[in-house]
């Protein structure tokens, strides 16, 4: 995944929000998003070939990588934006089933990317 972090810790959540985040009560933005996208950890160990919940952890990896990138750059057509937001369903159905403790850090922040990435592709104006 190259080097540099992807870290950063889970922040206070927004009680009732559609999407819980990182960022808190603050407005996410794209230049919140940016930083996050840029913080990397490295792949956890043993997850380049394995299936947690019928989903292949690099895709998802990649999937939310991409979508985020997307969002950076633009606002989603209509397809990508349905498949963001199932994309942050299916952490949800992940993240509890990973029983590594750096793997799950590691996937949590690549969820609240997502997450991050939905929450402000659903405030843009279209």
């Amino acid at each position: 995944m190259g080097k540099g972090g992807r870290g950063g810790g889970v922040g206070d959540e927004v009680p009732g929000a559609p999407f819980h985040g990182w960022w808190g009560r603050q407005r996410p933005d794209s230049m919140a998003l940016s930083k996050r996208c840029g913080r990397g950890m490295p792949f956890p160990p043993g997850f380049r070939s394995l299936d947690i919940e019928d989903q292949d952890m690099v895709m998802l990896d990649a999937d939310a990588y991409g979508y985020a990138q997307g969002v950076l750059k633009g606002p989603l057509d209509e397809q990508r934006g349905r498949g963001l937001i199932r994309l942050t369903a299916v952490f949800e159905r992940v993240l509890p089933a990973i029983d590594d403790a750096y793997a799950a850090s590691y996937y949590r922040h690549v969820r609240d990317m997502a997450v991050l990435a939905a929450e402000i592709e659903t405030l843009r104006e279209k």
